[in-house]
């Protein structure tokens, strides 16, 4: 993963600083891209270990097309718990302990964060136990999946990928293999806009590449996520369309290091990549439609510990 690391250093060598919305602060720089021959190996980091098993069951989450937190709940799938958490404290029915800003002073608060872990840990029960709480506040509104799978036109829905599955098959050398996340019409019902927000596919050769473009990286919590993500994904087209798998690359627009996150960034870039591993998919007898994360796994997965790092919400 020497893209991955060679993007670290990149920023903290031309950077910027940059304030954002959480107050945190930022280095950042514009237009970044990595590329990743998935022939070469799983592009999952090796320089700090990253749960595969999230990686996964949030892909899945959004090829189904869901968009309701009860089923990362179940899935151990902290993600998104953030979102929709936020969006129930700040809603007239919350009634108890201010939870304002609860991001940041979690973390610097002992007193408060105890009370926010025991508030989540409420919410997540409330969300699995009660059908019409998690209707009102675990759905996370039109994200990633909706627009993936039911994208709506005002007169009917698009199925974004099961059109580029159709078009893939029917028509590999068409340049007109897009899937898009960002819908203006939505954007402002979402609990968050779609930071990977469109991608391309692309086969030559009887191996099918994917080119993203990420208008937002958090690039030492988010990116080795999407990395992983998207490889993932180019992989399950390829099963699904009888291909072999290609390149993955990677375009950033906004790409930055939260500045609470410096020693952990520097820890990592003094650590030697390894080499990477292989992915194992466990399709048989169903679609990717129906796998979950127990069908997906790797082999030779010898990473470096897991860094530990705030999280800017």
């Amino acid at each position: 993963m020497k893209q991955y690391l060679d993007l670290c250093s990149h920023i903290l060598e031309n950077g910027t600083v940059k304030e954002d919305r959480t107050g945190t602060g930022t280095i950042s720089v514009f237009g970044y891209q990595m590329r990743f021959n998935l022939q070469e190996g799983f592009p999952l980091m090796t320089t700090k270990k990253t749960a595969l098993r999230l990686i996964s069951s949030e892909l899945l989450w959004f090829l189904k097309g869901d968009t309701t937190l009860r089923t990362l709940v179940n899935d151990r799938n902290p993600i998104w718990d953030e979102w929709g958490f936020e969006r129930w404290v700040n809603s007239e029915e919350y009634a108890g302990p201010d939870m304002t800003d609860f991001g940041r002073r979690s973390l610097r608060d002992e007193e408060f964060a105890l009370a926010y872990k025991a508030e989540m840990a409420a919410y997540k029960k409330r969300i699995v136990e009660d059908d019409e709480f998690a209707a009102k506040y675990g759905d996370l509104g039109p994200i990633y999946g909706k627009q993936w799978r039911s994208w709506n036109t005002g007169d009917g829905i698009i199925d974004q990928i099961e059109q580029v599955i159709t078009s893939i098959k029917q028509n590999p050398d068409s340049r007109r293999h897009l899937v898009t996340a960002w819908n203006p019409s939505e954007v402002s019902d979402m609990a968050l806009p779609p930071c990977h927000a469109l991608f391309q596919f692309y086969v030559a050769d009887g191996k099918l590449s994917c080119q993203l473009y990420q208008r937002s990286a958090d690039v030492f919590l988010g990116v080795p996520f999407n990395i992983a993500s998207y490889a993932l994904l180019i992989h399950l087209i390829a099963h699904e369309c009888n291909l072999e798998v290609g390149e993955f690359v990677h375009t950033l627009g906004d790409a930055h290091l939260y500045l609470n996150h410096m020693e952990q960034v520097k820890e990592q870039l003094s650590r030697t990549p390894k080499e990477l591993p292989t992915l194992k998919l466990n399709t048989e007898g169903k679609s990717i439609f129906e796998l979950t994360y127990e069908d997906i796994s790797v082999e030779g997965y010898d990473p470096y510990p897991r860094i530990k790092a705030p999280i800017a919400v």
